[in-house]
């Protein structure tokens, strides 16, 4: 959770239930490791994703679908030798954004979009669609860790740019 009361009020709740350590995959926020009084271990589940696209070596430019991502868009961008771009965007209200910028050279290029989640998908598609129409990317491609998939997500993403949609099974999904 983004609420730090609802994170503190979870951490709580694991602990009263017994539990000595906990395993996460990729948390939304490192901060919330913080509000254990336990050991909480962090994996990253990225990796395991990225491997696949560093074998087809077909990625010229990693993209951060917003500020929070730019580390992790950093050390990917490192990992495969190439360059960075960032999505500038704002929220003007809750699951509602709007793309503003694209910081960086995504021009012909064969685009990597990475994300921890993807819940609706309306970040991940309108920034798509912004690196194709307004940056000028040649192709799209996205990763995320956790695939929420609410409401209109599916929909979202089949009609949009992005070329295939690569995620971790941390959330059971059905057909």
């Amino acid at each position: 959770s983004r609420d730090p009361i609802t994170a503190k009020l979870v951490a709580n709740l694991i602990t009263a239930a017994g539990a000595d350590r906990v395993l996460t995959m990729d948390l939304h926020a490192e901060q919330i490791q913080g509000f254990f009084d336990i050991p909480v271990d962090n994996l990253l589940g990225g990796p395991t994703i990225y491997n696949h696209f560093a074998k087809e070596g077909n990625i010229d430019v990693v993209v951060a679908p917003d500020m929070g991502s730019v580390k992790r868009a950093r050390k990917v961008a490192e990992k495969f030798g190439v360059p960075i771009a960032i999505i500038d965007k704002r929220r003007p209200k809750a699951n509602v954004m709007e793309v503003m910028n694209i910081v960086g050279d995504v021009s012909g290029k064969t685009c990597l979009l990475i994300d921890d989640m993807i819940d609706t998908a309306g970040t991940i598609t309108q920034g798509a669609k912004a690196l194709v129409e307004v940056g000028g990317a040649k192709e799209v491609y996205v990763c995320c860790t956790h695939a929420v998939l609410s409401g209109p997500a599916i929909e979202r993403l089949e009609n949009s740019v992005i070329k295939k949609v690569y995620m971790l099974n941390t959330i059971e999904l059905t057909e």
